[in-house]
């Protein structure tokens, strides 16, 4: 059983490079779909599982997608990093949704230290993201 496992996007990568101790199965602009695709015949029992998908999702059906992977998964703990509110607001009610019927934890994207392009936090952000997660 790993430890730790990191699966998702963009903001997935960057939690990546703060919990080093955590395998990861992320990649900067995946979808859910495409991540489902690539990345769910990987995924191995853990302790803790942390989340980051529904950001990239445009025309795909995210409640969907996250149902599937929280369905396949197998994992102690497990945490969802939620997309931005204002930009995704779909996408975060999906995740709401799925986090909720299976009891996990749904941590917001942070409100402040996020970089000029309004989605990805700051060096601070991820510290502060991947502090939440364990």
């Amino acid at each position: 059983m790993l430890e730790c496992l990191i699966v998702g996007d963009s903001i997935g990568v960057g939690v990546s490079q703060v919990r080093k101790e955590c395998v990861a199965y992320v990649k900067s602009g995946i979808n859910s779909q495409n991540w489902n695709k690539i990345y769910m015949n990987k995924l191995q029992p853990t302790k803790t599982l942390i989340i980051s998908l529904g950001a990239n999702d445009l025309g795909i059906n995210t409640e969907g997608n996250i149902r599937s992977l929280r369905a396949n998964a197998q994992a102690q703990k497990v945490f969802w990093l939620l997309p931005s509110q204002k930009l995704k607001p779909k996408q975060v009610e999906a995740v709401k949704q799925v986090a909720a019927e299976f009891g996990d934890t749904v941590i917001p994207r942070p409100e402040s230290d996020i970089s000029a392009d309004g989605v990805h936090p700051t060096g601070k952000g991820y510290k502060r993201l991947a502090e939440q997660t364990r």
